[in-house]
């Protein structure tokens, strides 16, 4: 019975309604500003400085040739490592903030934090992708470069219904990745929380891939990264689902039986579920058959929609993006109003 009394004063204890402040700081700041572009040829980004020590251990500690199980060890070694490094900063800093300005630690984690969302630019690559297929509606060129930024995919041979489809199945796996995960880790455990997911993300995005090269190296970031995205993946989905229920219902329907049904037979653990849910609430299909490296993978469909795609569509799906944000954030604000505390 005490066991139970000593969880229930921790959980009562834990400063949660603060650290969603500082959540809905980096949200608001992030999604009016970004990363102003002085600023990024002044100091970089945080996220390459992160890259940079990630690409400078995987060079030191992954020996190709070296035996699985000892790549597997080390790569576990250097992400304990870095996230011990940056975890540590960022407590070391939320501490001090909290000692010296008290009053004002909260906003300044927020603003601290922001640069680690990515709102803006990822509705700016995305909107790229369709603004090069408005302006060469016969030259589709353009907009394969522009695709090529946010996908891994070959775009060589993609027609504008293939554009299209890449650009909205990023936006929504991006969503999750890029915004309501790093928010959802800020929520909950304040800067440390932000700054060690989008360490682990980053990682994954570099080295967790399955090349010849990385395949054992990158393992524990990868199967990290899919735990950490665990539930921010499914929330995503359902932010997307009621979002879209503000406007259609039918839609909102449609989203969730196509994350029922569909985001468990995506070969990511987590990545189906926003997928499936912006399939659904747009009545297209996502998934199908694509080249990666010029090897031709065929991935289970998302939705029961349409399956020829339109350069509107990428319109319809950045709307729901930004309805999705302004839903997510008005509820967290809604939240944090009524939190005791």
């Amino acid at each position: 019975m005490s066991i139970w009394h000593d969880i229930s004063a921790a959980l009562a204890a834990w400063p949660v309604r603060g650290t969603l402040l500082a959540a809905l700081v980096a949200l608001g700041v992030e999604r009016i500003i970004g990363w102003p572009r002085f600023l990024q040829r002044l100091t970089g980004h945080p996220v390459q400085w992160m890259g940079a020590m990630i690409a400078r251990l995987e060079s030191a500690l992954n020996a190709p040739g070296g035996r699985p199980w000892a790549l597997r060890l080390k790569g576990a070694f250097a992400i304990i490592l870095l996230i011990a490094l940056w975890g540590l900063a960022a407590w070391l800093l939320a501490r001090l903030l909290n000692l010296w300005i008290p009053a004002y630690a909260r906003l300044i984690e927020g603003l601290l934090a922001a640069p680690l969302l990515a709102q803006c630019s990822l509705r700016q690559h995305v909107r790229a992708v369709c603004t090069a297929l408005e302006e060469h509606p016969h030259d589709l060129s353009a907009a394969r470069r522009a695709v090529s930024r946010i996908v891994g995919r070959d775009p060589a041979n993609l027609d504008e219904s293939g554009i299209v489809k890449g650009a909205i199945e990023s936006l929504a796996e991006n969503a999750s990745d890029g915004v309501i995960a790093p928010a959802f880790w800020l929520a909950l455990l304040g800067l440390p929380g932000i700054v060690v997911y989008k360490l682990v993300n980053t990682a994954d995005s570099m080295i967790g891939h399955r090349s010849e090269r990385l395949r054992h190296f990158g393992w524990a970031a990868a199967r990290l990264d899919d735990l950490l995205n665990w539930i921010p993946a499914r929330l995503t989905g359902l932010l997307i689902a009621m979002s879209a229920a503000l406007t259609s219902p039918a839609a909102a329907a449609r989203a969730l039986h196509a994350m029922w049904r569909d985001a468990p037979a995506h070969a990511s653990p987590n990545a189906g579920w926003p997928e499936a849910a912006m399939a659904g609430a747009l009545d297209i299909s996502l998934g199908g058959p694509r080249a990666y490296g010029g090897r031709m993978v065929d991935l289970p469909h998302m939705g029961d929609g349409r399956e020829h795609l339109v350069r509107d569509d990428i319109r319809r799906a950045l709307s729901l993006y930004g309805q999705m944000l302004t839903f997510m954030l008005l509820l967290a604000f809604t939240v944090w109003l009524f939190m005791p505390g």
